[in-house]
């Protein structure tokens, strides 16, 4: 079965990473977010030790995403394309749809909201997390970082709820995973579902 390359090891490693802190830091800022939810401070060493934490946790998934938003900025900027795909998006969703695919470059149009409410949502967490980090930052206007703790509730609550549905859509369709977990996609799931960057693929020189 011909196979096409999606991403290199190091994107890999790098998606990994902005996982693995990404689940550290949201549940331990959700250990903080309500009473009910303090539980998970156990799995930090308790409340002191996951107060601490939570905001180096913070600031590495933001870095780790960093590195991994510059490989990928310019294959996530719109394009009529996208806007076409969103168009159509209803009836993929809703699975209504009878064409063979939507066109699409290496990420389609829904792929391009999710890159960019992530983007957005992280510029946030980290302005206002730091407005509000005692440790390093123990002044400040109070009616200012409790407007900041807000924005930085609301944004996690946004990010989280981004990530669903990029976990969800992954593993709804169908041959998706392979891609960050072996770093390549068959030539019929890419045809299909980003047929615009399948053709520039099969168009580069092979090196």
């Amino acid at each position: 079965m011909a196979m096409l390359q999606r991403y290199r090891d190091s994107q890999r490693i790098n998606h990994w990473i902005v996982v693995l802190l990404f689940f550290c830091a949201g549940l331990s800022g959700l250990a903080f977010f309500h009473p009910s939810l303090f539980f998970l401070s156990s799995l930090f060493g308790g409340g002191p030790w996951t107060r601490i934490l939570h905001p180096y946790m913070g600031l590495g998934m933001v870095l780790a995403f960093v590195f991994l938003a510059l490989k990928m900025w310019r294959d996530n900027l719109w394009t009529p394309v996208d806007t076409e795909w969103i168009r159509q998006s209803t009836e993929l969703i809703a699975g209504t749809d009878k064409t063979a695919s939507h066109q699409a470059y290496k990420y389609n149009g829904g792929q391009k909201v999710v890159f960019w409410v992530m983007v957005v949502s992280l510029l946030v967490l980290l302005v206002t997390g730091f407005m509000f980090w005692h440790a390093w930052f123990p002044e400040g206007n109070i009616l200012m970082r409790r407007i900041a703790v807000v924005l930085h509730s609301a944004s996690a609550a946004m990010l989280i709820l981004t990530i669903i549905i990029h976990v969800y859509a992954a593993i709804w369709v169908k041959g998706s995973m392979r891609a960050m977990t072996r770093g390549t996609v068959t030539e019929t799931w890419a045809a299909h579902h980003h047929p615009l960057w399948h053709k520039e693929m099969k168009e580069r020189p092979r090196a």
